[in-house]
């Protein structure tokens, strides 16, 4: 195929991304963790610091900060927050046990910055900011059950809150050989492979007037319900992730600008398929920072889109 049309909108624009510093799997927040596996802290450091170059060289602007004292998932910004499509607001999430602290931090973050930051309205809800909540165009994709509060409540908040029309997907959980819902001991919610919905999903070409948008999907990752939603989805293309590329190196945790592509190494398929559309593409390393269920999207909040 031809090269990606110039005039169609650059989106990840400016990323906010933090450091790896205090990485460690001591707590087991995910199903991808294992307090007993070696952890090599200099090696996420470094894949980090490698992500953030493709980054630059990408065209996205990078603004850096330290990341907060001794949480493990820190660095993983994407979950602090999301951005309203009106540019400037930042809705902050409100994450699970083990990673309280990050919020407060990630809050004046944000502020000193100038963001308008809101909160939640219902200390009972939570959610797991833009880790489970993607922009599409006008379009939000947005995941619950997992990392975001079931059912509707969050969900109406953003679109009434943020401007976005929002796609309600749900993912599949793990579930124990009794049938019942495998559940996380610290956290207290159910595990699943998709807990946020940037392991299932990616945004990999906004729709114009003129043409189709494309999005990256894990079938397996998706209740029937949910796949019927995003095939009915107008002016989009999607291409299929295989269930070994989006669980096994993260493959749908990526960052497009519309452009350029920056993902994880080893997922064949869905890389031949990104340059097969004119898209320049980075690939990463993962492995140590997969330890803590996390990747290149993980350590990105985004701050601007459109340019």
């Amino acid at each position: 195929m031809s090269a990606v049309s110039v005039e169609r909108p650059q989106f990840n624009s400016h990323v906010l991304m933090s450091g790896a510093d205090y990485m460690s799997n001591d707590l087991e927040l995910n199903p991808y963790m294992h307090a007993n596996e070696p952890f090599r802290l200099h090696r996420a450091i470094q894949q980090h610091h490698i992500i953030k170059k493709a980054l630059t060289r990408a065209g996205v602007k990078v603004d850096s900060v330290k990341p907060p004292r001794y949480c493990q998932d820190g660095v993983f910004v994407a979950n602090e927050a999301l951005l309203g499509i009106d540019e400037e607001t930042m809705l902050m999430a409100r994450l699970p046990k083990g990673r309280e602290a990050e919020t407060p931090y990630y809050t004046s973050v944000l502020r000193t910055m100038g963001k308008r930051v809101l909160h939640l309205p219902n200390e009972a809800w939570y959610f797991s900011g833009q880790g489970d909540a993607l922009r599409y165009g006008s379009y939000l994709f947005a995941g619950q059950g997992f990392r975001t509060s079931p059912g509707s409540e969050v969900h109406d908040f953003i679109e009434d809150t943020l401007g976005y029309d929002v796609v309600r997907l749900q993912t599949v959980g793990l579930i124990n050989e009794n049938g019942s819902p495998n559940m996380n001991i610290i956290t207290g919610l159910p595990n699943s492979e998709f807990y946020d919905i940037d392991y299932a999903i990616a945004p990999i070409l906004w729709p114009t007037e003129t043409e189709r948008g494309v999005i990256a999907v894990c079938k397996e990752a998706f209740t029937e319900e949910s796949l019927a939603k995003i095939t009915a989805l107008p002016q989009t293309d999607i291409i299929w992730v295989p269930y070994e590329e989006a669980t096994g190196v993260s493959a749908c945790n990526l960052v497009s600008t519309g452009r350029a592509v920056v993902m994880n190494a080893g997922a064949p398929v869905l890389e031949q398929a990104l340059r097969e559309r004119g898209l320049s593409i980075t690939t990463t390393q993962n492995d140590e920072l997969k330890k803590n269920g996390g990747s290149v999207r993980c350590t990105t909040l985004t701050l601007q889109h459109v340019v």
